[in-house]
């Protein structure tokens, strides 16, 4: 049974989880710690991680490294979330603590996040065909998602998390009930968001994670007679805030058992969740204890299968919802990535690319023509900056920048190192976009006209060329003379002559 570490660095923590998985990749957790490094208080103050909390997560780091070693663990990831991504030194940070512990950190997006914290959520929570509305409660950042079974439907992160709430409206300076109506007031800006994501959707169940969350629902207990700490109402929150509120830091830490670092920020939390339930209109928050090393242990051992890599299911839904949003043109675009798989799939033991790579391509397939959103000039270049800024959950940021360039070069000229964003690359990622792109350009071609006339492609490879059979409707000229035209780079990479009939 294959071992797995998994860290959290949080804006107000940092966590592992160690666990083994069976055969069928089934979790069986070895171990969980957390260290009290608050990174968040250094960043959303100065931007900045000081010496001193570095020195403090350094230590945390080495001590991670000693039960990693110890349980034999195999296979390490760490991600960081608002607080490292923000650090204007992150990558001092990162470094010094690949060179301490021999873990280097990954910093990863809101979008990730959300998409973590579901598969953790999914993995303990039935939610079948159920939607849900999950809230995440971190130190930098709060990720509400509504989710299925099998997917994030869509997610948004909201820069109100709680050390971050502490350190903009200065608790310690105004008091709990100042403190109190400063945050309501601070989270109005998000009411409309929030409004807007959710629509008209249906949302049947309401489910929190996050440490502050956990904390509440052992609150539920020891104060409200709460059966569990798995669940907590809005009116069992509204009594529990009302406690906390009428007690000083000292006085929550010794009468409530909270931890020093928990006393402050449970405040804010009880205050968002209060918020944003309300905005919901929930009744009964689900609390599952689980996070993003839950998450990240499940995507981990999904892994060691074969078959593992990203999750296509959640990648194509979220690229089809980016598509949406700028308006594309959804048979055109769906009918080129389909193109694009074809062609990738016959060149195969050319590229000898995998099934990441593949999804990578329907990506930037059903994504390269949105860039018409902005501008028709230089519509491709348009496509590359939404793609680049807009959140596709289930890819980090080096596979997104593949998706950008690949979509980028779906016309026109070829890379250049004078290209900034194809130079920005790293060698790996410059080589995946010169086997992808080109097939996404013939792809393109295939459906010069947006007509779909073309229904059939026969590829076949021989040692000095590539043969297209087209068949469709018409005599099918256009997509002829465009295929003609977009040749080049697929015969400089590819290494083979293009013959169309």
């Amino acid at each position: 049974m294959p071992r797995m570490a998994a860290i959290d660095v949080g804006s107000n923590a940092i966590r592992i989880a160690i666990a083994s998985a069976d055969s069928k990749g089934r979790l069986h957790l070895i171990h969980t710690s957390r260290e009290p490094v608050r990174l968040g208080a250094d960043v959303f103050a100065n931007r900045v991680i000081s010496n001193e909390r570095l020195i403090q997560a350094m230590d945390a780091f080495l001590r991670f490294r000693k039960l990693i070693n110890k349980s034999n663990a195999k296979s390490v990831m760490a991600v960081g979330t608002s607080a490292v991504r923000e650090a204007i030194n992150r990558d001092n940070f990162i470094d010094q603590i690949a060179k301490t512990s021999e873990i280097r950190i990954e910093p990863i997006r809101g979008e990730e996040e959300a998409r973590l914290v579901h598969l953790a959520v999914a993995s303990k929570v039935k939610l079948r065909r159920k939607i849900a509305l999950l809230i995440d409660i971190g130190g930098g950042s709060v990720e509400i998602s509504l989710a299925n079974r099998r997917e994030v439907i869509v997610s948004q992160s909201f820069p109100i998390g709680t050390v971050r709430l502490l350190q903009m409206l200065n608790q310690k300076r105004y008091g709990n009930r100042v403190f109190h109506r400063l945050v309501n007031a601070y989270l109005k800006v998000t009411d409309a968001r929030l409004k807007a994501e959710i629509g008209g959707r249906k949302v049947s169940l309401c489910i929190a994670t996050g440490g502050n969350v956990e904390a509440l629902g052992d609150l539920r207990v020891q104060l409200c007679g709460g059966e569990d700490n798995t669940s907590i109402t809005i009116d069992e929150l509204d009594s529990i805030l009302m406690r906390l509120e009428s007690r000083s830091y000292e006085e929550r830490i010794k009468e409530f058992d909270l931890r020093p670092d928990r006393a402050d920020v449970i405040i804010p939390s009880a205050i968002v969740l209060q918020n944003i339930a309300r905005q919901a209109h929930i009744n009964r928050i689900l609390i599952p204890r689980v996070g993003v090393k839950d998450g990240l242990l499940i995507d981990m051992a999904k892994l060691l299968k074969p078959e593992g890599s990203l999750s296509h299911v959640q990648v194509i839904s979220s690229a089809r919802s980016i598509g949406r949003k700028y308006g594309y043109n959804s048979r055109h675009s769906m009918t080129v990535a389909r193109f694009a798989l074809q062609l990738f799939d016959s060149t195969r033991r050319l590229h000898k690319l995998g099934v990441t790579e593949r999804t990578l391509l329907e990506v930037a397939g059903l994504l390269h023509d949105i860039g018409y959103y902005v501008n028709m000039t230089d519509h491709h270049k348009h496509s590359y900056y939404l793609i680049k800024t807009s959140p596709l959950i289930g890819l980090n940021d080096s596979q997104r920048d593949i998706v950008a360039n690949v979509a980028r070069y779906h016309s026109r000229a070829s890379p250049k190192p004078s290209h900034k964003e194809y130079g920005e690359l790293s060698p790996t990622q410059r080589s995946v976009v010169n086997w992808l792109a080109p097939l996404l350009r013939l792809a393109e071609a295939l459906d010069r006209e947006h007509a779909g006339k073309v229904r059939h492609v026969h590829v076949t490879i021989g040692k000095k060329k590539l043969t297209l059979r087209l068949r469709g409707q018409g005599d099918l000229l256009l997509e002829r003379w465009a295929l003609a035209r977009n040749v080049q780079w697929f015969k400089e990479i590819y290494k083979r002559k293009v013959v169309i009939e």
